[in-house]
């Protein structure tokens, strides 16, 4: 495995948003939070910005639907050119459609899990996706603790990666910096979203490539054991 670093802009200046993805232009993915304010309790971006970004950045988007009815809205911003598009277990009618409807638009499809969604009703529905993103805080906000509680629904789902029932991106995303991206590695993930760490930083080029080695020596350890 190779960790993928994907810088989230919900912590940048959203009044420099190509300046922002500029200075993680190093980065493997750029994560984008889309909140609509019923899902989850704030209001951020949509697909408007998503397609201007897409012109900004040759940076591939990995979208986050924080959204209700994701089953209406994900494939237009597969169809606006995002590499990755990830919706929530707890929002989608009919996830596995859903999933079908957002590769056939030419992205990525993505399934995510609050910190309290268990992963086995959802087995099954996962061999339809690309990615997994564990939630490692509550979805909504930025700049909140990672919860390590979540972590066996981490090494659960590389076992499952490893033993071939899921062919998938294991991502973490909440409260990802240097330290904690080594216990996510440690379980498994291999997609690590940071807000904060990356855009408070005065070098955020420099933080991207510090977490990214911090995660492959953590992904090698657990590797050679």
């Amino acid at each position: 495995m190779q960790p993928l670093i994907a810088p989230s802009i919900l912590s940048a200046d959203f009044a420099r948003l190509a300046a922002a993805a500029d200075a993680v232009a190093n980065a493997d993915w750029l994560h984008v939070d889309v909140m609509d304010n019923h899902f989850v309790p704030n209001l951020t971006i949509g697909l408007p910005v998503v397609r201007s970004l897409r012109k900004a950045t040759d940076l591939p988007l990995d979208c986050h639907l924080m959204i209700d009815d994701p089953d209406r809205w994900a494939p237009p911003y597969a169809e606006a050119g995002a590499r990755n598009v990830t919706v929530h277990a707890e929002a989608a009618a009919d996830p596995v459609a859903l999933a079908r409807a957002i590769r056939s638009a030419g992205a990525l499809a993505g399934l995510a899990v609050k910190p309290g969604t268990p992963l086995e009703p959802y087995l099954e529905v996962l061999r339809e996706y690309d990615t997994l993103l564990v939630m490692t805080v509550e979805p909504g906000f930025g700049g909140q603790e990672f919860r390590a509680e979540v972590l066996p629904k981490v090494r659960e789902a590389r076992r499952l990666v490893e033993s071939g029932h899921l062919r998938l991106f294991v991502e973490v995303d909440g409260g990802v910096n240097e330290e904690t991206i080594l216990a996510a590695a440690e379980a498994g993930a291999d997609v690590f979203v940071a807000g904060s760490a990356v855009y408070a930083a005065d070098d955020p080029a420099r933080v991207v490539d510090e977490l990214r080695a911090s995660a492959a020596a953590a992904l090698a350890a657990r590797g050679a054991r």
